[in-house]
């Protein structure tokens, strides 16, 4: 057919067209080859043309979506930088920020105390590094031969077999340092504050409520070294001595120009603890407490400034009372290196006389009717039927003693009114329902009669049978109405608990211990429990925690009940402006950081 009978449609003629030269002409113009290159391409790929528009906008969507890919990549990556960097930003700015707010001066506090959740928990240095790098800097300053990091020496230095304070396993210094004077210590309390390194002062060791417990590892700075008498002034009754030297040795030298320091705790009290604890003994009803007998104290504080609170005056109404401030504080406000003390002349005779009773409360009744007769006797000691026969049990006295409770009488001044004394203590004890009673005739016979009081605390640990065993000893005290009441209380719980537990008491003061024996593993809830309700009963009847033994680890919780949050919170405040970094002693007396929940018993 030829080209002229086709239709002359536009379409038809280029259909026709297609076909007629495809199959004539081999060869034809550009665009004709075009077509003619692509229909030969899909000859030979046997692939549909649509296939092949497919295939073409699937390869464009493709690379479009691999080019937002990267272009969101890229965003992701800026914006993290951006983040990075803001964050950066933000550090130098906080740090920079807290550079300069600690370097400004803080605006003054506008209260009076420091209550307990106001308070920051204290940050010190005690890594491994820290500590052997200032163990460098100590035996600088005492020698090599003073330091020590014997295992044994520091378990001893932290807790004792009396304590009534169990000690911890964490309760151990890193090093026991001995310094030979207030400058050593000052060096020592300076690297101290530059490392930021707890301290634990140490002397005679025989406190009893967790007072030298490591609590938060450190240093113990032992006093040992320090233990001189520095100058006795015979006419003007005083003494100046250093933290080392014992109350015993102290009177035996005073002995020599007929004077004495009347202050007479436990065997073995040294004067920086007797002036940490403000402890008294048995001739407080007559002398007073150890704050009744400092003068003035040299003090190494916190961050190793050296003051003296006074100097050598009866009285003195200069300033701040500083030196009572010390006394007391338990060596957590400042390092008692020297203390100068009151002395006095020694009586010229002294006596003692025993009267025993049926009851704990005849006893006390008797002791009531004595004070309030104002019969002026050196000292009231009472010891319970328990406590007679552990002396007995024990055979550390001479005498054998009769198994009731027992009063002991301690009267000085001239013979004739000591004569005299005696009469009227043997005519009240009789009316209180005395059973016996006899008094010393000698020296002997009065060395005799008082060896049974000092001899209280050990022969009631001679009962103790293994290493289980544990010893707790406590104090309280009352006004003297309220004695009676109280000890008979105490002695009825102690034989409810089933408990081995004695009264003793410097019951002259309303003040009286009690000494339980218990198993370490089995009872101790049992003897914690006693001593709460001891302590508990004495504060409701208006006395305290503790007449003598101190505050330490042990008491500590009870002082709110006793004196008043806000009073504690007055202490913390004191704390806090002697020791910033809380180095001293920390723990004790008052806590300086929340407790944990259920550490503290429930009132």
């Amino acid at each position: 057919m030829s080209l002229r009978h086709l239709p002359r449609t536009p379409i038809a003629l280029r259909s026709a067209s297609r076909r007629s030269v495809a199959t004539v002409i081999p060869f034809c113009p550009v665009r004709f080859q075009r077509r003619w290159a692509s229909e030969e391409k899909d000859k030979k790929t046997d692939t549909p043309f649509h296939y092949q528009v497919w295939e073409s906008v699937y390869d464009r969507v493709k690379r479009e979506r691999e080019q937002q890919h990267q272009l969101s990549q890229r965003v992701v990556l800026s914006s993290r930088r951006r983040y990075a960097g803001t964050i950066t930003v933000m550090v130098i700015a906080a740090a920079v920020g807290y550079y300069w707010g600690q370097a400004l001066p803080k605006p003054p506090s506008e209260t009076s105390t420091t209550p307990l959740f106001e308070t920051v928990p204290p940050r010190h240095n005690i890594s491994q590094t820290n500590m052997e790098a200032a163990w460098t800097d100590f035996r600088d300053i005492v020698g090599k031969e003073n330091i020590t990091i014997e295992r044994s020496e520091l378990e001893s230095h932290s807790g004792s077999s009396w304590s009534s304070h169990p000690a911890a396993p964490g309760d151990v210094p890193f090093c026991v340092v001995k310094p030979k004077s207030t400058h050593e210590v000052s060096a020592i309390m300076k690297v101290c504050n530059e490392r930021r390194i707890p301290v634990t002062a140490y002397s005679g060791g025989t406190s009893l409520e967790g007072h030298f417990a490591a609590t938060r590892g450190g240093i113990c700075v032992d006093f040992s070294r320090m233990d001189k008498i520095i100058a006795l002034h015979k006419e003007d009754l005083d003494v100046v001595v250093q933290p080392a030297v014992g109350w015993e040795l102290l009177n035996e030298e005073l002995s020599k120009f007929n004077l004495f320091f009347p202050p007479d705790p436990g065997p073995g009290a040294m004067i920086g603890g007797m002036v940490g604890t403000g402890c008294s003994g048995t001739n407080a009803y007559r002398y007073g407490t150890m704050k009744d007998w400092v003068l003035s104290l040299t003090v190494v504080l916190a961050d190793g400034t050296v003051i003296k609170t006074r100097q050598r005056p009866r009285k003195s109404s200069a300033g701040y009372d500083l030196t009572r401030m010390f006394i007391g504080s338990e060596g957590t406000l400042g390092l008692v290196t020297e203390a100068t003390l009151k002395v006095t002349i020694k009586p010229q005779h002294t006596s003692v006389a025993v009267c025993a009773f049926k009851t704990v409360r005849e006893a006390a009744d008797c002791v009531f009717k004595v004070v309030g007769a104002g019969v002026p006797i050196a000292a009231i000691e009472i010891l319970d039927d328990v406590q007679m026969q552990c002396i007995n049990d024990a055979g550390m006295t001479a005498k054998e003693w009769s198994p009731f409770p027992t009063l002991f009488f301690k009267f000085a001044g001239t013979p004739s009114a000591v004569k005299e004394q005696i009469g009227q203590v043997q005519k009240l004890a009789k009316q209180a329902g005395s059973q016996s009673f006899e008094f010393a005739k000698s020296e002997q016979e009065r060395e005799e009669l008082w060896s049974a009081r000092k001899e209280a605390l050990w022969s009631v640990m001679a009962k103790m049978e293994g290493d289980d065993m544990a010893v707790w000893t406590t104090d309280v005290a009352v006004p003297i109405s309220k004695l009676p009441e109280i000890v008979d209380e105490t002695k009825e719980n102690i034989r409810r608990s089933g408990l081995l537990g004695s009264i003793v008491g410097h019951v002259g003061d309303g003040n009286f211990h009690s000494i339980i024996l218990y198993n370490k593993h089995t009872e101790h809830a049992k003897a914690s429990e006693l001593v709460h309700e001891m302590v508990k009963r004495a504060i409701e009847l208006e006395g305290t925690a503790t007449g003598e033994h101190g505050i330490g680890l042990v008491k500590r919780d009870y002082l709110p009940h006793e004196l008043g949050e806000a009073t504690v919170d007055t202490m913390r405040r004191l704390k806090l402006a002697f020791d910033p970094l809380c180095l001293l002693n920390c723990d004790k007396i008052v806590r300086v950081q929340p407790p944990k929940p259920g550490e503290i018993e429930e009132w």
